[in-house]
């Protein structure tokens, strides 16, 4: 069992930055590759960036690559989500997850979801 706490979702405007973190407890955090889904109103869950168990590969959407950084702190059972140059369409409830096995982008493929933290972006 694994459980996991997002943190540090509000409000922007268009073009500022926010920095998600998402704490990890209940099993060996460092043995776990992570993963960051968004969900908008009335849209499917989608992929936003995943990175590996030691932090050594990432991959991101493309609607976020250059803008997104994922990273963690095996030491802190923390995974981070810095998110800078935010976009109105970046609005959504984000969300993150434990991979388990399969495509890095499939929500089928991580077995434990946090509760969510909303970003709200203002243009």
């Amino acid at each position: 069992q694994v459980q996991l706490v997002e943190s540090g979702g509000g409000l922007v405007q268009a073009g500022g930055s926010l920095r998600l973190s998402c704490a990890a407890s209940g099993r060996t955090f460092s043995n776990m590759a992570m993963g960051w889904f968004r969900q908008a109103p009335e849209k499917e869950r989608e992929f936003v960036a995943s990175i590996s168990s030691k932090g050594s590969v990432t991959y991101y959407a493309d609607s976020v690559k250059g803008r997104f950084t994922i990273s963690r702190d095996n030491g802190k059972n923390t995974v981070y989500l810095q998110m800078n140059s935010l976009k109105p369409e970046d609005t959504a409830v984000y969300y993150c997850a434990t991979h388990s096995s399969g495509s890095l982008s499939y929500t089928g493929a991580y077995a434990y979801w946090g509760q969510g933290t909303q970003v709200t972006v203002s243009s």
